[in-house]
């Protein structure tokens, strides 16, 4: 049998019926008073982990152990705020005779995700930087709407009495710059989507529209984000007592106190048990605690350093590079810091100032 588990204020965050407790980590996470802590590469390794739990073409759920809250964290933000992708920017409008107005149009074209791959395209320093086959693709949408000939006259599906009746995202058509047709040429710029309804039309009205799509972060425009959600949260963790055992009578009703397949019951001895494999499914109700028969019979955390990553990719790249994707830019800001501090080292007093030209 496993050991059994106890609450440790170092590693869990207490769940109470009211509140939680030791929330907060030391100042410097890991180290604690008059104890050597002293970095070590060697037990860091051994103690971080990274698992794939569940993988789609779009999701994927991953745990990360072994860093602290703020490491975790700043994955997370860097996943939305600073991981580039590509998408539309500026919209030159020929022609809009929908009911949709140039403005609404635009920002509903902004944000269709696109399939290109951000490394093959450069990012403008400015808005006013000249546009280059390096750093902008164009596309045009035409669209018509046209009443559909022999169309059933008893009919009143749009689909059967117009034809484009609507437009929609696969309506957008690359129109490669320079050498971009060779460049592009194995995965050619289009919507990740292709169904996408952007507008309706009726017999007479047309759109007749350039777009241009340029390199961008999430932190400039929400459009720009590669991920639908990026989020996680700390493994739950239900901690039997053993000095207090749960009532073979109340078994059942104890096992309904936590979501389904937490809790398991012996058929024969009525003993109750935690499936470890499923206790990561525990949504944390606290509905153990408003029974007083269960007090002291069970107590709820989560582990410190145990984080249950959910992200939803939304645009070019598959779930399983985001993280490696958020992990390089974390590691270009860990280089300029360096660099900045090599930079004051070697002025001798560091007073003065930087100058950060690669920042």
């Amino acid at each position: 049998m496993p050991p059994a588990i106890t609450y440790d204020p170092r590693k869990h965050v207490g769940v109470h019926a009211e509140r939680v407790s030791h929330v907060s980590s030391t100042n410097f996470p890991g180290h604690h008073p008059d104890e050597d802590h002293s970095w070590d590469l060697e037990r860091f390794r051994k103690g971080l982990t990274v698992k794939i739990e569940r993988l789609s073409n779009r999701s994927i759920d991953f745990d990360l152990v072994g860093v602290d809250a703020s490491i975790a964290n700043a994955f997370r933000r860097i996943l939305i705020a600073e991981v580039p992708t590509i998408c539309v920017e500026r919209v030159y409008v020929w022609d809009n005779t929908s009911v949709v107005v140039d403005e609404v149009f635009a920002q509903r074209i902004g944000l269709v995700p696109l399939n290109v791959d951000p490394a093959l395209m450069d990012m403008k320093q400015s808005q006013n930087d000249q546009a280059t086959d390096r750093n902008t693709l164009v596309f045009r949408l035409q669209v018509a709407c046209e009443r559909r000939k022999n169309a059933p006259k008893d009919t009143t599906d749009p689909s059967k009495l117009y034809i484009n009746h609507e437009v929609l995202s696969s309506h957008l058509t690359w129109v490669p710059q320079g050498e971009q047709e060779i460049v592009l040429a194995d995965n050619p710029p289009a919507p990740t989507n292709l169904n996408i309804v952007l507008t309706k039309l009726r017999p007479g009205q047309e759109v007749d529209m350039e777009l241009h799509a340029v390199k961008g972060v999430g932190k400039d425009h929400a459009k720009f984000c590669p991920v639908a959600t990026a989020s996680y949260r700390l493994l739950p963790l239900v901690i039997l007592n053993p000095e207090k055992p749960v009532p073979p009578e109340l078994a059942e009703k104890f096992k309904k106190c936590f979501s389904p397949g937490v809790i398991r019951v012996d058929p024969r001895t009525k003993a109750v048990s935690v499936d470890s494999k499923k206790m990561r499914n525990e949504t944390m109700s606290r509905e153990v605690y408003r029974h007083p028969e269960f007090e002291g019979c069970a107590q709820l955390a989560r582990v410190r350093d145990h984080f249950l990553f959910n992200i939803e990719s939304e645009g070019f790249y598959p779930p399983q590079r985001l993280l490696p994707e958020a992990i390089a830019v974390m590691r270009a800001k860990i280089a300029t810091i360096k660099h900045a501090a090599e930079m004051l080292l070697n002025n001798g007093d560091g007073l003065g100032d930087v100058e950060m030209a690669n920042a």
